[in-house]
Parts: C-alpha cells; sequence; structure tokens
C-alpha cells in the first residue's frame, strides 16, 4: 500500500512541476547540495556509489536498503563563506525487500546587511531553508533497486517565505561480482505551492546517469556521473586574455559543454571501512572563471573510516581563492550498537 501512495504523490509532483515550473525563475538550488561526504568527495555529485550509508539517499534514493537498517546519521557543513548547514537522517528496513527513511535539512546562509529601496541601510536577516525528506526504496530483483524520495522545503528570506514540494525518483543497478554499479535520477521534480512574491521559482529538475566500478582487482574505483541534462547547452562567463579590462565573454563550445556534464572520481578503498577518494567537476571550476578561483577549484577530496557500529566522514572543498567548504559526517547503527555485532 506504502508503494501506491508514493507512487501517487511522485505523479502529483511531476504534474505541478509542469504546471507551476513553466516560464519561471530558477530557484532551490541548495537542494543540489550533497549531505553525503562521500558523494561530496568524489566532485559533490555521485547516484552510483554502493554503500551502507543513508546520507547517500539524497544522491539517489535507491541507494538506500536493508543494509542501513536502525542507522542514524548527522552532518555538518561549513560552505563557503558564512553558510553553515546541518542535518539529521534515520533509516531501517521494511520487510524482506523493503527500507524507509526520513531526514531533515536545515540551511543558514548567515546575517545579511539589508537595504531599503533608497539605498539607507536596513535590519540585517539570516536567510535560511528548511527540508523535510521520506524515503521509501524497493528491491525490484537481486541486482536491481528503485527508489523514491519525497522533499517538503520551507524558505524564509527576510519578509518572504515561501513552500514547495520536490519527488527524487531513482533505480540502480549493482553487480557485486564485478562491482559495477549503474544509476539513474530524476531530481527534484516538483514545484511552488507557495510563492515568495508574484512569480512561482522553478525547482532545479534534473536527471543524473551514474557509472562506478572497481578497476579489476585493485581496490581502486572509479566513477562517472553525468548531470544537467535536461539541457546541453552550458555556457559560461570568462576573460578575454586580449582584452586588458578583462570584460566578461560567453564561452560555449562542444567540448566544453560535454564535460560541464561529466563529474569524475576516483576512490581507494583497500576494505568495506575505509575509503579516501578525490573528485573532479569542471563546472564547478569553469562557474569560478569569473571570479578568482585557483589550482584547487573543481576538486575535491575526503575519507571516511567505519569501526564496529560507527562511521565518520570528512570531505573538503575550495572551489574559490578566498573561501573554502568543510563536511563532516557522523552515523551510528543502534542495532549493532544495542545488540552487538560480529
Amino acid at each position: 500500500m506504502m508503494k501506491y501512495c508514493l507512487t501517487a504523490i511522485a505523479l502529483s509532483a511531476l504534474t505541478a512541476s509542469t504546471v507551476l515550473g513553466q516560464e519561471t525563475s530558477s530557484a532551490y538550488d541548495f537542494l543540489d547540495i550533497s549531505t553525503s561526504t562521500h558523494a561530496y568527495t568524489l566532485g559533490g555529485r555521485n547516484v552510483a556509489i554502493v554503500d551502507p550509508d543513508v546520507t547517500l539517499v539524497d544522491q539517489n534514493p535507491a541507494l538506500l536498503g536493508g543494509e542501513v537498517d536502525n542507522q542514524i546519521a548527522f552532518n555538518y557543513m561549513h560552505y563557503m563563506g558564512s553558510g553553515n548547514f546541518a542535518g539529521v537522517r534515520y533509516g531501517m528496513g521494511a520487510g524482506e525487500r523493503g527500507a524507509w527513511a526520513a531526514g531533515i535539512r536545515y540551511l543558514n546562509y548567515g546575517s545579511i546587511q539589508g537595504y531599503e529601496p533608497d539605498g539607507t541601510m536596513g535590519v540585517k536577516f539570516s536567510p535560511a531553508d528548511l527540508v523535510f525528506e521520506g524515503t521509501y526504496s524497493h528491491d525490484i530483483t537481486d541486482r536491481l533497486r528503485g527508489g523514491i524520495n519525497l522533499k517538503m522545503i520551507y524558505s524564509t528570506y527576510e519578509q518572504y517565505t515561501a513552500f514547495a514540494m520536490a519527488v527524487d525518483l531513482g533505480i540502480n543497478y549493482y553487480n557485486e561480482e564485478k562491482d559495477l554499479s549503474l544509476s539513474a535520477v530524476l531530481s527534484n521534480a516538483g514545484g511552488q505551492l507557495k510563492r515568495f512574491d508574484r512569480e512561482y521559482a522553478r525547482l532545479p529538475f534534473d536527471i543524473t546517469l551514474g557509472y562506478m566500478q572497481s578497476l579489476g582487482s585493485s581496490p581502486f574505483q572509479i566513477s562517472i556521473n553525468a548531470t544537467h541534462l535536461t539541457k546541453w547547452n552550458l555556457p559560461f562567463y570568462g576573460h578575454d586574455k586580449n582584452d586588458p579590462e578583462q570584460q566578461q565573454v560567453l564561452k560555449s563550445n562542444f567540448f566544453s559543454n560535454l564535460f560541464r556534464h561529466l563529474i569524475f572520481g576516483l576512490q581507494y578503498s583497500p576494505s568495506e571501512k575505509f575509503y579516501i577518494g578525490l573528485g573532479y567537476n569542471y563546472k564547478t571550476r569553469t562557474d569560478m572563471a569569473t571570479y578568482q578561483r585557483n589550482f584547487l577549484s573543481g576538486f575535491t577530496i575526503g575519507a571516511g573510516l567505519r569501526v564496529k557500529s560507527f562511521g565518520v566522514g570528512v570531505s573538503y572543498a575550495m572551489p574559490h581563492k578566498s573561501a573554502s567548504s568543510l563536511m563532516f559526517n557522523l552515523s551510528c547503527s543502534i542495532g549493532q550498537l544495542v545488540y552487538g555485532s560480529d
């Protein structure tokens, strides 16, 4: 019965995204910020990681399974500037082939100075977003799993507030013998139910394909994720080196567009309990071309360790010359903590 209810909710949200999202402005890009240090390590977006980690649900609801039974995870991220994001998620099995999870995310962007229409200084305010999530997944076969994630989003920016709903639909194929994972995800299908002002703001609907596999019998895995597949042309602003005033110019060509859709990751994992990884996101690097990027722009690095019932992860990125992001995850398998484990 639960599966049919979630399917109905998904169809309703998809309809809302069609009706409410036409000819409106983009918003809610914070929904694309991962709560998983593992995904953030491998480039910030990875829908094909197979790991007993409930925080991966925000990447692909089909990554949720009975292996995260009675697991609770906390995440904290110091985002560029004064942004601070935090959240908690809990997951458990549902029957022999199902699993569910529930979570909450709070995103605060720090204090911002407000100004009146005439230019005089006003009061300071702290914009914030609150996301409530519910997830269900089901093993279709021994290698194929599908999942759905429902999001309820409340935003408050100074005196303006808004409420939106969105759905993620995902599927994952995993061949354990070859350590091969393939995924497809439709994310952020939905729309605003309450507007900030006069116009409806569009959610960042996206289609993502993911691939991750071990390199032979080595402890290394590679991952490639293709994102923003609803639009081929992704131009960016750069600088003309021949212009002494360094004016911004719009750049777009075939290979630039191709690589701005791709996110690459390399992981070293000698056991199921430890990994260290490196990611490269060309889109992040080129987006920073207009600003003060450095050599590390576009790169992410991180590691994770799991000991008995506890797990910890950390990830770091420096997309801007003067700003960096640091994320932490802490998870605990409550069932193993109470009843013990081998």
